[in-house]
């Protein structure tokens, strides 16, 4: 298939309408090539930002020597195009009114438009400003642009707050809970179903894992001021060879949402003695993020926005930055409830609302 150049993009144009430019570049995870040469592009036209790209990941940053420094940071792909015939999710963008609808319409092309606008915008901002636009976000996370990035630029990624434009309903998120996966595997032995006395239920074995999991109440913890509703549950099982056959190996998959509290390793803990006794592997660990909401410019932007701050109950790349030692919160137009869905779609207003707010702040 031949990909053709994406269009310029206009960076003063209307958010709502770079929002609908955006989405219009094909950009699932992997083909990010093309909106990554339409978003340099356009940035390096901008005499007041020193631009770098690595890959297909772009940033872009002033040099004025204010006392503080903030990221302001969106992925540039997307999950892939639905197959729902006549689904209004997918590539290009549709228009109802008020509303735009197709993919990444929350996820998060509306945010990574109020990025651009900014950058265009603020040309003497009263803080120095890095934008960051990366790729390779809704895959695995071993091949995140964002991870690239802080290994080649280590400098680039040093600031005193971050702001990710994830979608939040124009809710300021603070943090994010951590996330790890396993496998918890029971085995038996094989027999045929008529003589089932000749072996061991592994399916049956693994009941006594469900009943706990059931039966256990997750808690809400409260960090820096912020309640985290944390969540245990089994998402996957599977075992068994054939419809004749006792099974001798089943394994139950587990996802546990932690508080921002509990680092990975205490985390882990929390699971292996709740379900002591099985086999256990952890298959994937990721930590959450404090809030750092006490930090003075993240107090402040909370306090320009108006609104009261939340917590992240989902992972986000907020934990990246919380890493670093940078504090991170969630800020961005749309309703997350709504990404990767068939009718994903994110109202004009919500962009531009979220551009003025931000503006309002890092105006002069």
């Amino acid at each position: 298939m031949t990909v053709l150049p994406a269009k310029p993009l206009n960076l003063l144009d209307d958010v709502a309408d770079l929002t609908a430019a955006l989405m219009d570049i094909e950009s699932v995870s992997g083909n990010e090539a093309a909106i990554a040469d339409a978003v340099e592009a356009a940035l390096k036209g901008l005499d007041h930002l020193e631009v770098v790209r690595d890959g297909d990941s772009i940033m872009a940053r002033t040099r004025l020597g204010r006392s503080e420094r903030v990221i302001l940071a969106g992925h540039l792909d997307t999950v892939p195009l639905p197959s729902v015939p006549g689904s209004q999710g997918t590539v290009p963008s549709t228009r109802n009114g008020d509303v735009i609808y197709g993919r990444g319409a929350t996820d998060m092309k509306g945010g990574v438009a109020v990025q651009l606008a900014l950058a265009a915008r603020l040309t003497n901002p009263n803080r120095d400003i890095t934008f960051i636009f990366y790729d390779h976000e809704e895959v695995d996370a071993s091949l995140s642009g964002l991870g690239r990035l802080e290994k080649s630029f280590p400098e680039w990624m040093k600031a005193d707050f971050a702001i990710l434009l994830e979608p939040t309903d124009g809710t300021v998120e603070g943090g994010c809970n951590g996330t790890m996966r396993f496998q918890a595997r029971t085995t038996g032995k094989a027999a045929h179903s008529a003589r089932a006395w000749m072996g061991e239920n592994a399916i049956h074995a693994a009941a006594e894992i469900l009943v706990r999991l059931r039966d256990h109440e997750p808690a809400t913890v409260r960090v820096e001021g912020l309640d985290y509703r944390e969540s245990l549950n089994a998402v996957k099982i599977h075992g068994g060879t054939a419809g004749n056959v006792i099974p001798d190996s089943a394994v139950v998959e587990i996802n546990y949402r932690f508080a921002p509290d509990k680092s990975p390793a205490q985390a882990e803990a929390y699971v292996r003695e709740l379900l002591d006794g099985f086999d256990l592997v952890l298959t994937d660990s990721s930590a959450g993020a404090r809030p750092g909401l006490d930090r003075p410019a993240a107090a402040s932007f909370v306090a320009a926005v108006g609104a009261e701050a939340k917590p992240k109950y989902g992972w986000t790349d907020v934990a990246r930055f919380s890493a670093l030692g940078i504090p991170a919160v969630n800020f961005g137009p749309g309703d997350a409830l709504l990404a990767h869905s068939d009718n994903e779609h994110v109202s004009a207003e919500a962009i531009r609302r979220c551009l003025a707010a931000l503006q309002a702040w890092l105006a002069n």
